[in-house]
């Protein structure tokens, strides 16, 4: 495992790159966590070890505001993490071991996953958006960002939930995304896997998701919540499955 940061106009980004056992040149999969988490979630850290059983590279990054990264929680919003992929996008094209790019995010960051493909659309040959919560943006419009309410003509400066605060500004950058036009964008594989029990991002949302995409596949982990917590082998044994299968 190699440690460091990856410069993002200034901001540091704190990453982690996991290679496979005796590995040369072969693929690599960005990883990304998801709106409070971090790289060392163990959902994430399942899923790096399952990419890895595959012989797939990891590139864990965490985004502004969250774990070892420059930035305050408080002050993240999606323009600043779509700016931080497109940074870990760029640093993952200078490896000269790399042959085939992915890229993988769960919940905001499975929403990323959505969005950097669709913008990147020629780099990644699949993209596996774990339990994406793609709905934020509609709902930021609707006036509710994930269970915090507010008037969405009328953005206060903060928003305040059980555990977090977030700026204002996290609200005006949400209500202007579209995912839709980036899943219109993106024509390679997708592979979502989701929860069928999922209370925070409903089951739903991944339902929609394949029938807008192109070329995509839903594996359902049935009965498991969110981040995979009752059922965690299922979900990483669909990501190695996946990449075996490509590979």
């Amino acid at each position: 495992m190699k440690e460091f940061y990856i410069d993002c106009d200034g901001t540091r980004l704190h990453a982690k790159l996991d290679r496979p056992e005796g590995a040369d040149k072969g693929p690599l999969c960005i990883l990304i966590h998801g709106f409070t988490g971090h790289m060392e979630e163990d959902h994430i850290i399942a899923a790096q070890k399952a990419m890895n059983e595959a012989g797939v590279s990891v590139l864990r990054v965490e985004m502004f505001g969250h774990g070892g990264s420059d930035g305050k929680f408080c002050d993240h919003t999606l323009y600043k993490w779509v700016t931080n992929a497109l940074a870990a996008v760029r640093y993952a094209k200078t490896l000269d071991f790399v042959t085939d790019l992915y890229i993988s995010g769960h919940s905001q960051g499975g929403l990323l996953t959505m969005l950097i493909g669709g913008m990147c659309n020629d780099d990644f040959k699949a993209i596996l958006p774990l339990s994406p919560a793609w709905m934020i943006p509609e709902m930021a419009r609707e006036g509710n960002v994930l269970g915090a309410m507010y008037d969405p003509k009328h953005i206060p400066e903060k928003v305040v939930s059980d555990g977090w605060e977030l700026s204002g500004d996290y609200i005006r950058v949400a209500q202007t995304i579209h995912v839709e036009d980036e899943i219109a964008r993106y024509e390679g594989p997708v592979v979502i896997i989701h929860g069928d029990a999922d209370e925070t991002v409903p089951y739903s949302y991944a339902e929609k998701a394949v029938e807008l995409y192109k070329n995509a596949k839903l594996i359902p982990i049935h009965g498991d919540d969110h981040c995979f917590t009752k059922h965690l082998d299922q979900m990483a044994e669909a990501i190695r499955t996946f990449f075996e299968e490509q590979i």
